[in-house]
């Protein structure tokens, strides 16, 4: 009898100690246990989203304990509902942001991380046009969705290369299909080179791309990023970080395995064309950490330089200080 008791005793203290254990282990993850998040893109389903689809397709959000829908934005964007708090994250840009935080009420959103580290966008042109330099843009079309930002942006390369934005043709449309306008009445269309450039190479198409990035480095801006919003954040530190944990190590992946991880887009998104996300991926899984110490870090005077360039050509509706809309706190 006394060996049962004593047997029964062992028994209860070490039943006891894993149940100490095992919630002690839980303690760290107890804020973003159970989660349920909402992402939303800022277009349909396309390689700048890989590492998102990456982390939710093999695990990485179950294993943060977070619970992932990554939807398509609303008609009135993805930065409206994430500020409205319909999503806690989404995709946006870091020169469209510029008005939603420049404005006198400024949406209550931050830009969490850098989804590529640097701006691939430029302008594209048939080879055939000689468009080798912005200044040769006088006499040719460009294809321009009448943004101000845009408008100055393109003024500013001109003319610092000799040429006069005036006399530049500019048709007010929004263009889907490149190649068409391209072949159209369109000689210059502005591009993220990860997509539309590499389907240009794909149909051997032979043009001029002129890197806004290289154009001028205050240009080489965040396009895009991550955004959170800010109540989000300010009351689930823990969580949001356990989110861009598990977005990180999506990311990584695609950068190592972007035949894999181009594989896992097609399957969340079926109607995307396999051979252009596979070229497409090839091409920025060089982009998504490039020359950074790691994915997502935001470097501040880029960020702050463009922001400034816009500040001083009056481009935003209040002066836009130093960094405004950013923050890496949550990648630690």
């Amino acid at each position: 009898m006394k060996r049962i008791v004593v047997g029964f005793l062992i028994i209860t203290m070490v039943m006891s100690m894993c149940a100490c254990g095992k919630k002690n282990g839980d303690s760290a993850k107890q804020e973003s246990e159970g989660k349920e998040i909402t992402m939303v893109l800022d277009w349909t389903p396309n390689t700048n989203h890989t590492g998102l689809y990456v982390a939710q397709e093999l695990g990485y959000f179950e294993e943060a304990g977070l619970n992932v829908s990554i939807i398509q934005p609303p008609e009135n964007g993805a930065t409206d509902l994430v500020a409205s708090g319909g999503a806690q994250f989404g995709i946006d840009f870091q020169d469209t942001l510029a008005a939603a935080f420049a404005s006198d009420s400024p949406l209550p959103v931050t830009a969490v991380a850098a989804v590529l580290q640097h701006n691939t966008s430029g302008l594209i042109s048939l080879k055939e046009k000689g468009i080798d330099q912005p200044s040769k843009l006088q006499g040719h079309t460009y294809a321009t969705w009448d943004w101000p930002i845009e408008q100055a942006m393109m003024k500013y390369v001109v003319e610092q290369d000799g040429g006069d934005f005036g006399k530049v043709n500019l048709i007010s449309t929004s263009v889907e299909d490149i190649l068409a306008a391209l072949h159209a009445d369109i000689d210059s269309v502005w591009i993220y080179y990860g997509w539309d450039g590499v389907k240009c190479d794909m149909e051997g198409i032979d043009t001029n791309y002129l890197s806004f990035a290289k154009m001028n480095p205050v240009f080489d801006y965040y396009s895009p990023v991550i955004i959170g919003n800010n109540a989000f954040l300010e009351a689930n530190p823990d969580t949001a970080k356990a989110f861009l944990t598990a977005v990180k190590k999506g990311y990584k992946y695609a950068v190592e395995n972007p035949e894999e991880a181009a594989k896992i887009l097609v399957k969340a998104a079926p109607e995307l064309d396999e051979k252009l996300v596979q070229e497409s991926q090839k091409y920025l899984s060089e982009q998504y950490i490039a020359d950074a110490a790691e994915w997502g870090v935001i470097d501040a005077s880029r960020w702050n330089g463009f922001y400034n360039w816009l500040s001083e050509n009056n481009l935003v509706e209040n002066p836009l200080k130093e960094n405004t809309g950013f923050s890496n706190e949550y990648l630690k």
